[in-house]
Parts: structure tokens; C-alpha cells; sequence
């Protein structure tokens, strides 16, 4: 595991803070000065103490966190111009970000967690996880609509891959509501595809992410996983139970 990782995890501080610890000489690996954040550690072998506090360690397990996503909250650590991101109020560790990206004016499931494997994982296109969202669009699309997002269509950066498309119903002033089931995660990917069969999206928001439905999570409410969730993430993506 990468040094500064390690740190972040153990709840020292965040990565980027965390290599300037290790610059300013403040971590010690085996009782030596570590050279440079990514210098890389065995968490169970490797003694690493931090100035001023000792030995460190990493928690029993990691941390999965299930968010509701706010609309104009952000999918970032901090923003120069003081919008809302979604880590205000949430109560976690330094090293736990979340999986993927979400627009800001998205809403919906949001996973966050510190178990890097897993998030790099169930953000590879190889593993074809689902993301199963409800847009509201200006105008109803027909059957043809339907039957091309289902097939996949040719977007600016290239074909995309076949995915779930249904007609939920209507909401009045003559949009329409539908479901859309992706195995991928390009940026602004079900706007795009809403737009190439002539239908703007004016509201989106994604009701589940790998299995994870939002259930009674209202917008802005989050909760920690259960251990058998989390456990059926890792096998979902093909990694053993948590060391």
C-alpha cells in the first residue's frame, strides 16, 4: 500500500496532507525518515509512526457510506468558490471519497467509502456494474427513442454500450418520465444519450448503484453500510472478504 494511503486511511489526515507530512519528515517507517509519499509499505510488517502521536495503524475495516445526493451539493473535497459539496455534514474518515462522480444538479445514490479496490472496481468499465436512473425529459420519447438507447447510440467520444431504457409515464406540461439501466459512468453520459434522440433532460436522479437502492434515504440523508452489503460489493467485483 502507498504510504500516504496508508495515512489516510489510519485517519491521519487526507492524502494531500498526509504527503506533506512525509515531506516535512514528520513519518518514520521502521524508525527511518520515509522518503516520499508513495513509497510503498506492508500495513501489518511495517512499523509507521508519526511525530507526535506514535505508532499508527489502520482501523479493523473499512468505512461504506450510502448518501442520498442533494441537488446542487458537489462530488468534491472542498470548492475555491464555496459552493455546497456533499462531505458537509457527514461524519467520516479522512481516506473514505466517493465512488464515481454524480452532476451537480443530479441527485441520488452516492457510495463513498476508503476500500480503494473496491471503488477502482466498481468504476471499471470491465466489470459492468449498473447504475439504474429516473429523468425527467422535455417531451415523451417513443418507441424508436426507446429502441435506440436500448441498442446504444454513437456519442462524441464513441459508441455507447447497450442499456435499459423504459417509459415510466408523464408528468404533466408534456415530459415524460423513463428509466435507464447504464453499465458505464462517462461524463454527463444519460444527459448525452437523452439528447442524441432529441429529448433534453430537466431533472435526473440516480435510484440505485451496484444493488444499492436509496430505499428511505431522503435527499441529504446517508447511512453506513451493513456488513453483508458490503461483502456483496467486494464479490461483485470479484475481491475476497475484507483482511
Amino acid at each position: 500500500m502507498q504510504l500516504n494511503r496508508f495515512l489516510a486511511r489510519a485517519g491521519v489526515a487526507s492524502r494531500r496532507r498526509c504527503a506533506d507530512l512525509i515531506s516535512a519528515g514528520a513519518v518514520r517507517v521502521n524508525g527511518a525518515p520515509a522518503s516520499g509519499p508513495g513509497d510503498r509499505i506492508d500495513p501489518v510488517r511495517d512499523r509507521v509512526e508519526l511525530e507526535g502521536r506514535g505508532r499508527v495503524a489502520l482501523p479493523e475495516g473499512f468505512e461504506y457510506v450510502l448518501l442520498h445526493k442533494r441537488r446542487d451539493t458537489l462530488v468534491t473535497s472542498r470548492d475555491e468558490r464555496g459552493r455546497t459539496t456533499v462531505y458537509e455534514g457527514l461524519e467520516l474518515r479522512p481516506g473514505t471519497v466517493a465512488v464515481g462522480r454524480l452532476d451537480r444538479d443530479t441527485t441520488g445514490a452516492l457510495l463513498l467509502t476508503d476500500d480503494g479496490d473496491l471503488a477502482y472496481r466498481l468504476t471499471h468499465p470491465r466489470y459492468g456494474i449498473e447504475k439504474r436512473y429516473v429523468a425527467v425529459l422535455r417531451g415523451s420519447p417513443d418507441d424508436g427513442a426507446l429502441r435506440r438507447l436500448r441498442q446504444g447510440l454513437v456519442l462524441e467520444d464513441g459508441p455507447t454500450a447497450p442499456a435499459g431504457a423504459r417509459l415510466l409515464g408523464h408528468t404533466g406540461e408534456g415530459r415524460g418520465r423513463i428509466e435507464l439501466v447504464l453499465t458505464e459512468g462517462r461524463k454527463h453520459q444519460v444527459k448525452r444519450m437523452c439528447m442524441a434522440v432529441g429529448h433534453k433532460v430537466t431533472s435526473l436522479r440516480r435510484q440505485s448503484f451496484a444493488g444499492l437502492a436509496l430505499g428511505d434515504l431522503r435527499a441529504g440523508q446517508w447511512r453506513r453500510l451493513r456488513p453483508a452489503e458490503a461483502a456483496r460489493l467486494r464479490r461483485l467485483v470479484g475481491l475476497g472478504p475484507e483482511r
